[in-house]
């Protein structure tokens, strides 16, 4: 009972931070504008190990490499970590390489609930307040994801569906590869397990 408990803090404060620095790399991959208090929030949270990082790891591109690299060894510490209070720390190279290739999926899988988030929260505010202040934020963050199906799919009625898409589309992805991958790397740690 106490491990389950400590597990489900760790998971929660790590995982508030992993998705602010994720955010925080698709804030500025997708240009999306940073006057607003969600990405001033965001901001704040990851400018302690952000910043510092940036010293030793430029842009790529225009990618905020060290906002990724921060979010990945974020998720490989707590993941390393949970194993520790289940009980099942990791013995060896080929352990540690598995649960760093799961921290990427585990990342990917979160950047599939972030697009997620934003189309929805996009959607909504189309409908309930355009004009509020963070709605430029999620319109940047959604734009590429809905714009491709804009294209292909007419408003019906008026409406526009393609959120509705987009979720789906989402969905799958969350269902199929990046599902495969984590049930594939459990199997390879359970398989090296001692």
């Amino acid at each position: 009972m106490l491990r389950q408990a400590a597990a489900f803090v760790l998971e929660t404060v790590f995982n508030l931070f992993i998705l602010a620095a994720l955010v925080r790399f698709w804030m500025q991959a997708l240009r999306a504008p940073p006057r607003n208090p969600l990405a001033q929030f965001t901001l704040a949270l990851t400018n302690f190990a952000v910043l510092p990082l940036r010293r030793l790891i430029g842009s790529w591109r225009g990618l905020d490499l060290a906002s990724l690299v921060v979010a990945w060894v974020a998720e490989a510490a707590l993941l390393v970590l949970l194993a520790i209070v289940m009980g099942a720390p990791p013995a060896g190279g080929a352990a540690m390489s598995v649960l760093l290739f799961l921290a990427v999926v585990k990342l990917a899988r979160l950047t599939v609930y972030i697009v997620m988030g934003a189309v929805l929260v996009q959607a909504l505010l189309t409908w309930v307040n355009p004009f509020h202040p963070v709605a430029p934020f999620f319109e940047a963050l959604a734009r590429p994801f809905v714009k491709p199906f804009q294209r292909a799919i007419p408003p019906i009625g008026g409406v526009d569906v393609t959120p509705v898409v987009v979720l789906i589309a989402c969905q799958l992805v969350l269902m199929l590869p990046i599902a495969f991958l984590e049930a594939q790397c459990l199997a390879a740690l359970g398989r090296l397990a001692p």
